[in-house]
């Protein structure tokens, strides 16, 4: 086999790989006996039809098929080798020649490759910025208040003030009667909510149903009716207030800290305190950490300044995606492609250099760690190591999931690497500051 590499234009390189028949004359040969074996032909019993006529009708189709996969299979091979840095796949070549699979017996192939520039990226003098949030009093009031609100309830009260939950009956003069009916008063408009605002239980007033509950799905429901029988239903209906319900928080006292803390864990205001200001610091370290890595891998790649060949990935894009997508909307989000392949580009080389590897173990801490983070959002915040390991395998045994979780360790650990050798530099920022930083961030 004759494998000979050539540069052409806007970073592509081609590669032509001769197949002689000492490279294919075995495949094709077992090749035909499969078919002779699975051939189903009128005129012959099942695996015995002469190898003649297996020949003659499968030989061109099996040749041409097996040279380019071994031809494509040495071009892979080739490159990595090689070490080239190629992007996307290996295509066609436009100079392919004319092959004819009945009277040669080698075939040369043609491939186009795309490559990245080299990276000229000097990690000493990079400049990197890193936030930091201090912890105010702010901070910790909103985040006892949301520990206290996943121990809140519904308490009776006398008068409607604003948006509380209140369950009303609904009649009508001809019988009809609803009784226990919810009226989602925080969902509505100042406007639409005033005709509630002072009422008690027991006061009563008419309403128009079909204002009140805006969407036939909402009305059907509170009717018992099927949405089709709504239009024979007067809308009009006599509404009287049964109950005026308000969330209320719990107090800080011993009663609340056994229902937040049922192992025993926090006892006192001092404890909670010192809790408290634990959390927060961890969160919001996460946060800016979180900032950091996006905000270097966005000044890295554009330090850096990889260029791409960007004809040959519209093409290869189009190509890969098998018409899934046109080549508008390819064009249109090629600018954010771009960017994702010049960070894989250079995330390549810095896990080269630098020996990086996600292992197994960590795998699995990053997927505890994220089901660690969705009960806690249920207010479940000692659930036992057996029952987190076993969540996080269900995370794993998403093959889409495993990727991503993958692509940002690998990411993370390519940005402590670049940060290791780069400059640091540490900015105090305010937490309205910092939101505004991240929202600007996300245009």
């Amino acid at each position: 086999m004759i494998i000979v590499r050539e540069n052409l234009e806007n970073q592509v390189e081609l590669v032509k790989v001769t197949v002689e028949s000492v490279d294919y004359a075995t495949v094709v040969e077992n090749a035909l006996k499969n078919y002779k074996k699975k051939a189903n032909i009128p005129g012959f019993r099942p695996g015995m039809v002469p190898m003649s006529v297996i020949k003659k009708m499968y030989y061109k189709g099996i040749l041409a098929e097996e040279a380019y996969r071994i031809a494509s299979a040495k071009c892979y091979e080739y490159l990595q080798e090689n070490k080239v840095e190629f992007l996307g796949d290996p295509m066609p070549a436009e100079s392919q020649p004319d092959l004819d699979f009945d009277t040669m017996d080698s075939f040369e192939f043609h491939f186009k490759v795309g490559v990245s520039s080299p990276v000229n990226l000097d990690l000493a003098t990079l400049s990197l910025t890193k936030y930091k949030l201090a912890i105010n009093d702010e901070l910790r009031e909103g985040y006892t208040n949301s520990l206290l609100n996943r121990f809140g309830e519904l308490v009776d009260v006398e008068v409607i003030v604003k948006d509380e939950a209140v369950s009303v009956t609904l009649e009508q003069e001809d019988g009809l009667k609803i009784e226990d009916a919810y009226v989602g008063l925080i969902s509505m408009s100042d406007d639409e909510r005033a005709p509630f605002i002072g009422k008690k239980v027991g006061d009563v007033m008419e309403v128009n149903v079909n204002e009140l509950y805006k969407t036939p799905s909402q009305r059907a429901s509170i009717l018992s009716v099927k949405e089709e029988e709504l239009a024979a239903i007067n809308p009009l209906f006599t509404l009287t207030v049964s109950r005026i319900r308000k969330f209320s928080l719990p107090e800080f006292n011993e009663e609340f800290l056994t229902k937040a803390f049922p192992e025993g864990e926090i006892k006192t205001k001092e404890q909670f305190d010192a809790y408290v200001e634990s959390e927060l610091a961890r969160d919001l370290e996460r946060e800016c950490y979180f900032k950091f890595v996006m905000d270097s891998r966005e000044k890295i790649v554009t330090e850096a300044g990889v260029t791409l060949p960007e004809q040959f990935l519209k093409e290869w894009l189009f190509a890969a995606n098998e018409g899934k997508f046109s080549k508008e909307e390819i064009e249109s989000e090629f600018p954010q492609f771009v960017n994702m392949m010049s960070w894989d580009v250079l995330r390549k080389k810095y896990v080269a250099e630098g020996s990086i590897q996600v292992e197994n173990d960590e795998l699995v801490a990053e997927a505890k760690n994220m089901a660690r983070a969705q009960f806690s959002q249920y207010g479940m915040n000692n659930v036992d190591d057996a029952m987190l390991t076993n969540y996080a395998n269900q995370i794993l045994s998403n093959k889409e999931e495993q990727r991503k979780i993958f692509d940002s360790l690998y990411d993370t650990k390519v940005i402590n690497y670049i940060a290791s050798k780069a400059i640091i530099v540490e900015q105090d920022v305010t937490m309205d500051e910092f939101r505004e930083l991240v929202s600007a961030g996300r245009k």
